[in-house]
C-alpha cells in the first residue's frame, strides 16, 4: 500500500467542496491545516470527516466535526459515541479535531480500513504492544 497520490486526496477535498453539505468556512479551515489536508475527506449527515485511507470503508480513527445551530460546530469521535464538545468557529473546531489526531497520523494511505490496520500493524515495532481495546492483558 502506497502513500496516496497528491491528487487522489485532492480529488476527495473537490468532490467535498462540490457536494455542498458541508458548510464553506469549515472546509476552508480544514484544508488549511496541513494535518488534516492529507487526509481523505468524506462528508455524512453535513459532518466533516477524515480518513488515514482513500477507500471505503474508510477509517474510524479521526475525529469529525458536525455543524451546529447558529453557525457553530460540534467534534465527536473517533466513534459516534465519542463527543469532544462545542466550538464556536470552524478554525476551533479544526484544532481541537487536530488536537486529537492519532499518533504518527500521516498522509491517507491508498487502501481500505483493513489494509491500512495491516500497514499499521507491520509498521509497529516488534517489542510494542498492541494499542486499543483488543489488546490482550499481561
Amino acid at each position: 500500500m502506497d502513500t496516496a497520490p497528491l491528487a487522489l486526496v485532492e480529488a476527495g477535498w473537490q468532490k467535498v467542496r462540490d457536494d455542498g453539505r458541508v458548510r464553506p468556512e469549515l472546509l476552508e479551515a480544514a484544508y488549511a491545516e496541513p494535518r488534516l489536508q492529507q487526509l481523505f475527506p468524506w462528508t455524512g449527515m453535513g459532518e466533516l470527516h477524515f480518513s488515514r485511507c482513500t477507500e471505503w470503508p474508510w477509517a474510524w480513527d479521526v475525529p469529525y466535526i458536525q455543524p451546529a445551530a447558529d453557525g457553530e460546530y460540534w467534534v465527536s469521535g473517533p466513534l459516534r459515541s465519542e463527543s469532544v464538545g462545542p466550538a464556536t468557529t470552524a478554525q476551533q473546531a479544526v484544532t481541537m479535531a487536530v488536537d486529537r489526531l492519532p499518533p504518527n497520523c500521516g498522509p491517507a494511505l491508498v487502501g481500505t480500513r483493513e489494509e491500512l490496520a495491516a500497514h499499521d500493524a507491520a509498521a509497529r515495532p516488534a517489542n510494542a504492544e498492541p494499542s486499543g481495546p483488543n489488546r490482550s492483558a499481561s
